[in-house]
This record gives C-alpha cells, sequence and structure tokens, in this order.
C-alpha cells in the first residue's frame, strides 16, 4: 500500500453533510491534543497533508485522505475544556452520525497520549467501540518524551487498563522520530487485507 499517496478529499463539519461511503475506512481518533495530524502526516511521509496546529481543537470537522483503495478518516478531536457546550453538542451529533451511517470502517487507531494514558473521555470512546463491535487499535504517542523505563512502565500500565477491551493491538508512537510507523501501517493493512 501506498500511503504517500493520500490526497485529501474532503471535510465535513456537520452530521448531515456525511457523504455515504465507498470505501473501506481507517479512522484516527483521540484528545484534541494528543498529536493526531502530525501522527497522520508521518504515517503518510508527508508534511502539512493533515494540519498541524499549536492551538488544541483545531480539527474540528472529519477530514478524509484518499488512498484510492481506502480512505483514512481524521475524526475532531475531544476533550478540550475551551470549546462551547453546542460545539461539543455538534462533535457528538457527527460522531454518531459517521459511526452510526453503516460505514466500512476496518480499524479506528485510538490514540492515547503515552505520559500520561488514557483519560475518562478515551474509555469512553473505548468502551464505545469495544460494545459496537469496531475494531481499534491504540496508537502511544509522544512515546519518545519518555526515557526507555518509562517508557516500559507507562507501556505495561497502559496495556494493563486497556485489557477490558479485549486484546488489542498497542504501538508506542513517535512523530518526531518515526518509532511506530512501520508497525502501524501494517496493522492498516492487515485490516484492509492488503498484507
Amino acid at each position: 500500500m501506498r500511503f504517500e499517496n493520500a490526497e485529501f478529499e474532503a471535510s465535513f463539519g456537520r452530521a448531515d453533510q456525511l457523504k455515504a461511503s465507498d470505501l473501506p475506512e481507517i479512522a484516527f481518533s483521540g484528545k484534541s491534543n494528543v498529536g493526531k495530524s502530525s501522527l497522520l502526516n508521518k504515517l503518510i511521509g508527508r508534511k502539512s497533508l493533515a494540519r498541524v496546529s499549536s492551538v488544541p481543537g483545531k480539527t474540528v470537522t472529519v477530514n478524509f485522505f484518499n488512498l484510492k483503495t481506502c480512505r483514512l478518516v481524521d475524526l475532531p478531536g475531544y476533550g478540550y475544556a475551551k470549546v462551547p457546550h453546542s460545539e461539543k453538542l455538534r462533535w457528538s451529533e457527527l460522531m454518531e452520525a459517521y459511526f452510526g451511517s453503516g460505514r466500512d470502517i476496518r480499524l479506528v487507531v485510538q490514540l492515547l497520549d503515552m505520559r500520561h494514558g488514557p483519560g475518562k473521555q478515551d474509555h469512553e470512546m473505548m468502551e464505545f467501540m469495544a460494545h459496537e463491535n469496531i475494531p481499534f487499535a491504540v496508537a502511544l504517542t509522544k512515546c519518545d518524551k519518555l526515557n526507555k523505563t518509562e517508557r516500559l512502565s507507562q507501556l505495561e500500565k497502559i496495556c494493563g487498563e486497556i485489557t477490558q477491551y479485549g486484546n488489542i493491538s498497542v504501538v508506542p508512537f513517535s512523530a518526531t522520530k518515526g518509532d511506530g510507523v512501520q508497525e502501524l501501517r501494517g496493522l492498516i493493512e492487515r485490516a484492509l487485507g492488503e498484507e
């Protein structure tokens, strides 16, 4: 699979704008400051296809990137306290529409900051996916911010916390150093049956 061939296709900010799914989809979910755009850019080997911002909560739309045989879907980040209630409601409706519209979602990559592990909303998201039988894997972002001992300790702790959701693949990831890129690409290719 040629990840570098990804092209931006469309952004939708409201539930009624979402078009029907005609390709398998790999979605990326996580808190607004967890590094989704950075991960996507590293994954596809491009510097700025997905917009990276220094301001958390910047991705407020569902963004679709076309790879011909599938789509990568950048879901809006959740959990940013400065977002007004109306915006949180819009996000909730958008997510319900995305996950409830019969799309061919092969895998959701749930991003967690390796330094902190899953918070309440991360657990809610993983519980939802487990309950709905949506396959997901976990990418532990910012792993380069930890030394080897801290990294092993956090990996063990987080893996222990998420066992309640099933046998979940966990990949430590660094958008800076490239750790986990090949593993994540492999998980995506397996989910698409392309390996």
